[in-house]
């Protein structure tokens, strides 16, 4: 399996409008942050989690010609703004696409896109599928077995997932005991980490190493960074053995292929 971060910025993305900060003024590429999002791609199959407001952007820098289906995290602008893009894909492929989302985000979806959802449709808009997922309720999807992680981000509840031992967290502040337990054994985690001081919704960097530190997966990325963790080569070199900042564009890979359903 392998994994692409298509974006590990925050919801104002890096460089911010009108900042001129060390972080994004650097010309470093890896400060270069589009909203948060990856690619998980499994034989010939391709699953990307989250479809924010650069969603059309990564998809034209990384020339996916097929997406079988988004897991959608939960229902802020950052995260579902770019569904309309899917159209695209509906073009290419000749099918709606897959949406796996809580009954709740169904309803932010069919809120901000409701003309994708009308009785009488405009010709050309975006075909969804949308297929309701609960935490801690196991599904399928392109022959994979996929977990829903139940989180909360300040109040709202938001969903990581498990795919095999690779499991993704953005978003969260807190993670329940049963979710830490679904968390176990993992080879790969990617974790949200906003900024070294405390925010009221998001993990800060510290708060992020001790979920680590509990968790004790072989590997570990930090995602939805914000300008104000600091520039990427200079936290880098702070972090623990076995935990990176993740950057757009970054590949990974597990070598355990995630269960498939037969």
């Amino acid at each position: 399996m392998k994994i692409t971060f298509l974006g590990s910025g925050t919801s104002h993305g890096v460089p911010v409008i009108g900042c001129d900060c060390p972080v994004c003024d650097s010309a470093d590429q890896r400060d270069k942050r589009l909203r948060s999002s990856i690619w998980i791609q499994q034989d010939d199959k391709s699953i990307v989690i989250d479809t924010g407001p650069d969603f059309r952007a990564q998809m034209l820098r990384h020339k996916l010609k097929s997406v079988e289906a988004v897991l959608i995290t939960h229902g802020h602008k950052d995260h579902i703004g770019g569904l309309d893009d899917l159209r695209a894909y509906n073009y290419l492929m000749q099918k709606p696409v897959d949406v796996y989302a809580r009954k709740d985000v169904q309803h932010d979806i069919r809120r901000d896109f409701h003309y994708a959802f009308a009785d009488v449709k405009y010709p050309g808009v975006p075909e969804f599928q949308l297929h309701t997922i609960v935490a801690g309720e196991e599904f399928h999807c392109c022959e994979m077995s996929i977990l829903p992680i139940g989180l909360l981000h300040h109040k709202l509840p938001v969903l990581g997932f498990r795919i095999g031992n690779m499991a993704y967290i953005t978003d969260a502040k807190y993670i329940p005991e049963e979710s830490m337990k679904a968390l176990e054994g993992l080879d790969i985690l990617i974790i949200n980490a906003l900024r070294k001081e405390p925010h009221i919704s998001h993990f800060s960097l510290p708060e992020a190493l001790e979920v680590i530190r509990k968790l004790k997966p072989k590997m570990a990325f930090l995602t939805h960074i914000s300008h104000r963790l600091g520039r990427h080569e200079d936290v880098e070199k702070e972090l623990p053995d076995g935990v990176h900042l993740a950057y757009d564009g970054l590949e990974i890979e597990t070598d355990q292929e995630p269960q498939k359903k037969y």
